[in-house]
């Protein structure tokens, strides 16, 4: 915006909170947005598969690494290192998400039964709709906001965000992995750690086709990779059914995005002035980060096996909350010390 001009301010916001107001990864459609602003059609193709794809294939080819020398010492404490930063990142994500997200009693006690919902276990699509139901009848039912930011608005502040002994699963179907990211990407609203929760119950809980451990390394990889956390996706449908799973997992996951926003792109003005819209993504948010704190506190339980993760998990979050290190620096030098301590222990 600023060094080629492609778009004004209002522009920019406006399509940034267009992203927030339909499902799926909110940073790639706000590309996909500003590639159709550009150049429309081809635009909208080429400026969300050049966002995706490196992402994509450096997620593909750590997935290779991790199969392929994933027992090895360095592999495993490697992963031993960084999967506890990897819930600091997620809590620190939490914590700024929730001063945006929860303005109001009503919505606070909409996330602890959001909460609730998820630790019974209720399915995290179910969740987020009776979240936006909740917020949805409170606006019906009082028919008058009080002052408050315009819904497009809290959404742009939401979305500004973010193995020992492994064995790949047994060969899933192309068909079953695509039609599954399909389902995932096409209901997630909020943030990209939402996807967690929808990842733990889809396939570790549901279907058991990846076990917490897996799910927990596929996690660790996404964040040690730049681009969107949607690329988890990636290294999930490696472990299913090798690269072709990879890419019909990475095929599922984003083909919604493309779709919502060349259907959305019309509707943003109508979108951003519907109050009663803007109350249910309110409480479908609020409950997106119900989620996130509900599969962060079960990912905990995996990720902090001993005192030494316990360890770098609350230096972390210190570093994290009270000094903003970039987790960048935080990821490497927890990897660089799990590799020491496996390599002690071997």
């Amino acid at each position: 915006m600023q060094r080629r001009h492609w778009l004004t301010e209002s522009d920019f916001l406006d399509r940034v909170g267009a992203a927030n107001l339909i499902p799926g990864p909110s940073s790639t459609e706000l590309v996909i947005h500003i590639g159709h602003r550009r150049a429309g059609w081809p635009g909208l193709i080429v400026a969300g598969c050049c966002f995706i794809l490196p992402a994509a294939f450096s997620v593909g080819l750590l997935a290779w690494i991790y199969v392929r020398f994933g027992t090895m010492p360095v592999a495993s404490g490697l992963l031993y290192g960084v999967k506890p930063v990897v819930i600091a990142v997620v809590l620190q994500a939490l914590w700024n998400f929730s001063r945006t997200a929860i303005r109001s009693r009503w919505l606070a006690l909409v996330g602890a039964i959001a909460a609730a919902l998820a630790l019974v276990p209720v399915h995290p699509l179910l969740v987020l709709i009776a979240g936006g139901a909740f917020a949805g009848i409170k606006n019906l039912l009082s028919r008058s906001l009080p002052t408050r930011k315009s819904a497009a608005g809290a959404m742009i502040s939401l979305g500004s965000k973010a193995a020992g002994g492994v064995a790949v699963a047994t060969a899933v179907g192309l068909g079953a992995i695509f039609t599954t990211f399909v389902k995932i990407g096409s209901v997630l609203f909020g943030s990209g750690y939402v996807l967690l929760a929808f990842l733990r119950a889809e396939f570790v809980e549901r279907r058991g086709w990846l076990t917490a451990q897996q799910l927990l390394d596929a996690v660790a990889v996404g964040q040690i990779t730049p681009g969107p956390v949607f690329t988890t996706a990636t290294f999930i449908g490696y472990l299913l059914h090798g690269p072709a799973g990879a890419f019909a997992a990475t095929a599922g996951i984003f083909l919604p995005a493309f779709v919502f926003v060349a259907a959305s792109a019309p509707l943003i003005p109508r979108l951003r002035r519907s109050a009663f819209a803007g109350a249910v993504l309110d409480g479908i948010n609020v409950a997106s980060l119900a989620l996130m704190a509900v599969v962060t506190w079960q990912l905990g339980a995996a990720a902090l096996v001993d005192w030494l993760t316990v360890l770098i998990a609350a230096v972390s979050a210190l570093l994290l909350f009270r000094w903003r290190v970039n987790s960048a620096w935080l990821i490497l030098a927890s990897a660089v010390l799990g590799i020491i301590a496996k390599g002690h222990i071997a």
